[in-house]
């Protein structure tokens, strides 16, 4: 007969990784909404959605190469294993999971996904291509929605089942059978984590340019605009003054037809 206690069960880079997220997307979106475009503090938005890009690309190579649950292949659900989740979350019949449920699975998936299509829309719109601003907001939304469904789903779990599960993302560990735990809890490749991600950001930081409002990615050396440029902001207001002028000749051109009638 199986006994249950607290067993490792996420790995720390693993945790490292999902409140590094959580804390990333909350300064992005609350800068992106609070402040204007035109803010001298809003391309600092962009700033932190690039570095959350960079630790997406990290998070997919541990996905890969990863601890047991960290892995992509031990959260593959199909999306009827998905349905028949959210049916027994309903009635309050959960089968426990050990690592991901199919709920939170596919948020990860989407989540990480969101993340990429916000790093890559926001360098092409920094590129010049303003075509993808629609694309951007976009996925920005669509994270807000995932996000907030996720949390309703984890406190729905916590408050039905009694577990934590949001502690257990904290310190690492969930109730199962000894046998389901991780051999380790991998620091050292934690430490090695945050200093790729400290040093991608530490890239982006320090290339900013306050005056441009540009910066450059970290070891491809592609210049980033990261809001409204003075040039940007010249050729809007050159193109609306052209405009005024046009349709201020064309105002006088009818009052001089009417005149003439």
């Amino acid at each position: 007969m199986k006994t249950e206690n607290k067993v490792l069960i996420w790995d720390i880079p693993t945790r490292i990784f999902h409140w590094l997220l959580v804390c990333g997307f909350a300064v992005a979106a609350l800068a992106a909404f609070v402040f204007d475009e035109h803010s001298p503090l809003f391309p600092y938005h962009a700033l932190v959605g690039l570095v959350l890009g960079g630790m997406v690309v990290l998070r997919v190579v541990w996905g890969l190469v990863g601890t047991k649950y960290a892995r992509f292949t031990s959260f593959l659900f199909s999306p009827g294993a998905v349905l028949k989740y959210i049916t027994a979350v309903l009635q309050g019949n959960v089968t426990p999971h050990v690592g991901h449920n199919p709920g939170s699975a596919y948020a990860i998936f989407i989540m990480l996904a969101t993340i990429g299509g916000l790093s890559i829309s926001g360098i092409m719109m920094g590129r010049g291509g303003e075509v993808f601003e629609e694309v951007h907001e976009f996925f920005a939304y669509a994270m807000i929605a995932v996000v907030l469904v996720h949390i309703l789903g984890v406190a729905l779990h916590t408050i039905r089942h009694n577990e934590n599960i949001t502690a257990s993302m904290i310190h690492g560990q969930k109730e199962a059978d000894a046998a389901d735990a991780i051999s380790s809890s991998r620091p050292a490749i934690a430490i090695l984590f945050v200093l790729v991600v400290s040093i991608w950001a530490w890239g982006l930081v320090s290339h900013y340019d306050t005056q441009r409002q540009t910066t450059r990615l970290p070891v491809f050396g592609t210049l980033v605009k990261l809001g409204e440029s003075e040039e940007k902001e010249e050729h809007k207001h050159s193109a609306k003054h052209d405009h005024d002028e046009d349709y201020g000749d064309e105002h006088d051109k009818h009052d001089k037809h009417d005149g003439d009638d």
